[in-house]
C-alpha cells in the first residue's frame, strides 16, 4: 500500500493530491485532466479533454507495461522475419518482398511510438516532449500504420491472383512488387505530412500520454481530412483485402466441389497424387489464414475508425479518455501479429526458421515434390 502511495503522490498527479502528508484516494473534485499538462503543450490539447477528471494513475502504468511488452514481441518478430529474408536466398521471392517491407514497417512503427508513450506512462501520464515532437510522433504513427496498411492490400493481392486467377494472372515480379512498396511509402508519406501544411491537425489524444490526428474539431479543413482519411486509409483498404479473401476462399471451394465430383464419377476416393495432397493442404491452410486475416483487420482497425467517425458526425461526449485510447492501442497490436500471420506461419519462412534457429523447435518437413507441382505449390504457399 505504501509503494502504491509513492507512485501515485509522483509526475504531474501529485499537485492535485493534498499537501499535508496525507494523501487520497483520487483527485479532488474539479480536477481536470489537462491540469496535468504542461505548459508549453496546452494550447495543442483539445478542449474536449478538459471535461473529463484525470484517469486513475494505474492506467498510465499499466497501458506503460503493455505497450513495452508489445513493442518487445513486435520488434523480437519484426526483426526475426527481416533477419530470415535476408539470409536466405529461397526467400526473396517477390511476394516475400512484400511480407517484408510489412514486417519493416511494423518494426518502423515501434521504433518511433513505443519508447516515447511508454516514457511518458511512467512519467506522470502526460505529453513530455516538445509539440513538434508530438506532431512528428503522430505523424511517424501515421506514416508507417499507413504503408502496413498497403502492403497488407497488395500482400492480399498478389494471393487473389496467383489463387483466383491461376495460370490466367500476370505474375508477380520483382518490379512489381518494388513498384507496390514504392506506392505503400510515397502514398502514407502523402497522406500523413497534410497537417504541417495546413491541412489536418496533430494533437495530444485520448489520457494524453500520445499524439494524433484531430477527430474532434469539426471546422471543415480539419474535418474534411478525417473523412478522407477515414474513406481513403479505412474503406478502400478494407474493400480490397475482403474481396480478395472472400474471392480466394469462394476459389478454393469450387475447386474442392469439382475434385469431389469428378471423383464420384470414376468411384475413386481421391484423384491427387502425393504432391497435389500437399498442394490441396497449402491450398486449405491458405483459406484458413484469409478468414484469420480479415477477422484480426476487423479487430484491430475497426473500433479506432469508430471512434474516429464519432468524433467527426456523432457524440463526441462518450469519447472518453480510456475510450480513444484503447481502440489506439488495439491498431498498433497489428505490428505484433502480422509478423505470425504473414510470415511465421509460412512453410517456408518456418523451414528457414527451423534451419537458422533450431532452438524454436519448428516441425517443418521440406517439401520433396519437384517440377510444376513444386513450383505451383510453392507459388500459392506465397
Amino acid at each position: 500500500m505504501a509503494a502504491a502511495m509513492v507512485l501515485n503522490a509522483t509526475g504531474p498527479q501529485a499537485m492535485a493530491y493534498g499537501s499535508s502528508g496525507g494523501y487520497n484516494f483520487g483527485y479532488p473534485e474539479g480536477v481536470s485532466l489537462t491540469d496535468f499538462v504542461p505548459e508549453h503543450i496546452k494550447h495543442m490539447v483539445h478542449p474536449h479533454w478538459e471535461k473529463f477528471p484525470p484517469v486513475n494513475p494505474m492506467w498510465h502504468y499499466l497501458m506503460g507495461v503493455v505497450y513495452l511488452f508489445l513493442g518487445a514481441i513486435s520488434l523480437f518478430g519484426n526483426g526475426m522475419v527481416l533477419l530470415l529474408f535476408m539470409k536466405n536466398k529461397n526467400l526473396k521471392s517477390p511476394a516475400n518482398f512484400l511480407v517484408a517491407n510489412l514486417a519493416f514497417s511494423d518494426m518502423c512503427m515501434m521504433i518511433s511510438q513505443f519508447p516515447f508513450f511508454a516514457y511518458n506512462c511512467f512519467s506522470g501520464g502526460v505529453w513530455m516532449f516538445s509539440p513538434f515532437f508530438c506532431e512528428l510522433y503522430a505523424c511517424l504513427g501515421s506514416i508507417t500504420g499507413l504503408c502496413s496498411i498497403w502492403s497488407l492490400v497488395f500482400i492480399s493481392y498478389d494471393r487473389y491472383n496467383v489463387i483466383v486467377n491461376g495460370v490466367g494472372g500476370s505474375p508477380l515480379t520483382t518490379g512489381k512488387a518494388f513498384m507496390f512498396i514504392l506506392f505503400s511509402w510515397t502514398y502514407a508519406v502523402g497522406w500523413s505530412i497534410p497537417p504541417f501544411f495546413g491541412w489536418g491537425k496533430y494533437i495530444p489524444e485520448g489520457i494524453l500520454d500520445s499524439c494524433s490526428f484531430d477527430y474532434l474539431t469539426r471546422d471543415w479543413n480539419l474535418r474534411s481530412f478525417g473523412i478522407c482519411i477515414f474513406f481513403f486509409d479505412y474503406c478502400i483498404p478494407l474493400f480490397i483485402i475482403v474481396f480478395a479473401y472472400m474471392f480466394i476462399v469462394k476459389a478454393i471451394v469450387a475447386h474442392e466441389k469439382a475434385m469431389r465430383d469428378q471423383a464420384k464419377k470414376m468411384n475413386v476416393s481421391n484423384l491427387r497424387s502425393n504432391a497435389e495432397a500437399n498442394a490441396q493442404s497449402a491450398e486449405v491452410r491458405i483459406a484458413k489464414v484469409a478468414m484469420t486475416n480479415v477477422a484480426l483487420w476487423l479487430i484491430c482497425w475497426t473500433p479506432y475508425a469508430s471512434v474516429v467517425v464519432q468524433g467527426l458526425f456523432f457524440d463526441k461526449d462518450n469519447i472518453t479518455p480510456i475510450i480513444s485510447m484503447l481502440p489506439a492501442l488495439l491498431a498498433k497490436s497489428a505490428s505484433v501479429y502480422n509478423p505470425i500471420i504473414y510470415a511465421i506461419n509460412h512453410p517456408k519462412f518456418r523451414l528457414a526458421l527451423k534451419k537458422q534457429m533450431p532452438g524454436f523447435c519448428i516441425h517443418e518437413e521440406e517439401d520433396k515434390s519437384s517440377g510444376a507441382d513444386t513450383k505451383s505449390t510453392e507459388t500459392q504457399k506465397a
